[in-house]
């Protein structure tokens, strides 16, 4: 099976295409493309972001030399909002099943109050209670009477949700699921250690900043902040007067200018190209570092008011585009109040391919849709599609991988044998053909002599 990522990002569309099979998940296909017509995660132009997406999966396609069985595309976390809800069914045979799951996490999404023109993206559960028994990990399987679970619902308007399938279908694509981009990027991040003692996982991308707090088995909170690392680059370009173009480059090659620190940066002028101004290193350090620490003094003020704040034992990881900027490393410990934090790309043990791939954070997301698409998800889930999803699909799809590699097989050997056996009929068939012709002209005479006794033994 072959699955395409497609992160459909404000700055740049991230397309990656994983092959999925019985050895796991490798990378075999990956390209970028500028993403035009898309403004802070919203979708400002249909046609043209369309075109983003055509670009950067054409190029993957290339790479990959293979076709794509599913689609799982990204959708920004500034147009969407949360609601927890709670479900309750009765266990009529006493015993858990998936089947049960199913209702209680079904009932919970009917029960939840839902503002009018919204549609639901994920519903997590994040606790199960059987009977009297509190915080169960997985009840499937066990005994009881009463099954309840406690869920943390995405949702997303429906205009944005139909805008973004509109995009994908114009770029001749179905898609296939989709999934909160800030979840992705936690399905690529974080391990199974930070989940458990609950981390937050901030991807900070080219216009806005996506936070997921994942506690225990599922997401427990979900915003944004409508910041990246554009700004940065607009506020170089007021502050040097130079163009957008040039103050972009000054900021992708800021990591390579700090090891110069007494340079002088000659920089093209606005509206007159052919005038160069020169500037200090200082400068366009100042204004660098003022918008970053902006940026992160708010995310800590949004994770500070956050009731989930003193339950973080695993840390804060960052990740995306704007984390590659030099000495983010550093200023973030404390602007957090000195937690942890750390600097997250995908993780290899997950998915093999690329090293570039992996290497770079603003690929984190993409990646995370293929690995949602291969299974890699909270315990259980409601999908987009209202599907339930669950951990065992890993090793139920490696089994059914297994199980048509072993029907193709036999298939491949009922082939051969059945074309082996038609030759070997068909060299009977002619031989007993040749026989029986034969047998025919040596017997001819002989037959019409014994009438010819026959009937004058008559008379």
């Amino acid at each position: 099976m072959n699955i395409l990522g497609i992160d459909l990002g404000s700055t740049q569309t991230c397309a990656i295409i994983a092959q999925k099979d019985d050895e796991g998940l490798k990378v075999i296909g990956f390209a970028k493309a500028k993403t035009n017509g898309v403004k802070k995660g919203a979708i400002t132009n249909i046609e043209l972001a369309s075109k983003s997406i055509e670009d950067a999966v054409k190029s993957a396609e290339m790479m990959s030399g293979v076709h794509y069985d599913k689609v799982v595309v990204s959708i920004s976390g500034a147009y969407t909002k949360s609601v927890d809800s709670t479900g309750v069914v009765n266990i009529p045979k006493g015993e858990i099943t998936i089947k049960e799951i199913h209702r209680a996490v079904g009932t919970a999404k009917h029960t939840a109050n839902l503002p009018n023109g919204y549609e639901i993206i994920h519903v997590l559960p994040y606790n199960f209670k059987v009977d009297d028994h509190e915080f169960v990990d997985d009840p499937l399987g066990m005994n009881g009477n009463r099954l309840e679970v406690s869920t943390h619902i995405v949702i997303s308007q429906e205009s944005h949700i139909k805008n973004l399938k509109k995009v994908v279908e114009l770029a001749d694509l179905r898609v296939d699921n989709i999934v909160l981009s800030g979840y992705a990027s936690s399905i690529a991040c974080l391990d199974d250690s930070e989940k458990e003692l609950g981390a937050v996982l901030i991807d900070m991308g080219g216009a806005i900043c996506d936070m997921i707090v994942h506690a225990g088995n599922s997401i427990r909170y979900n915003s944004c902040l409508q910041i990246g690392s554009i700004n940065i680059t607009q506020d170089l370009s007021m502050a040097l007067h130079t163009p957008l173009r040039e103050a972009e480059k000054i900021k992708l090659n800021y990591i390579s200018l700090s090891q110069q620190p007494n340079a002088l940066i000659q920089i093209p002028s606005m509206g007159d190209e052919r005038k160069v101004n020169e500037v200090s290193l200082d400068v366009i350090s100042n204004v660098i570092y003022a918008r970053a620490e902006e940026t992160l003094m708010i995310l800590a003020k949004i994770l500070s008011d956050n009731r989930y704040i003193n339950s973080i034992g695993g840390g804060i990881v960052l990740t995306g585009g704007m984390t590659k900027l030099a000495g983010i490393d550093e200023l973030a410990p404390a602007t957090f109040d000195n937690k942890s934090v750390r600097l997250a790309t995908a993780r290899k043990e997950l998915i093999s391919g690329f090293n570039e791939i992996f290497s770079d954070p603003e690929n984190t997301c993409a990646i995370g849709l293929c690995l949602y698409g291969a299974g890699y998800f909270t315990p259980y889930e409601l999908d987009s599609n209202e599907k339930l999803r669950y951990k065992g699909e890993i090793e139920n799809f490696n089994k059914q991988i297994k199980q048509s590699i072993a029907i193709e097989d036999i298939d491949e050997i009922k082939d051969e044998n059945f074309s082996k056996n038609l030759q070997e009929n068909d060299t009977i068939f002619m031989q007993e053909q040749e026989y029986d012709s034969k047998d025919i002209k040596e017997k001819k005479p002989s037959i019409f002599t014994n009438l010819w006794h026959k009937i004058i033994n008559q008379f």
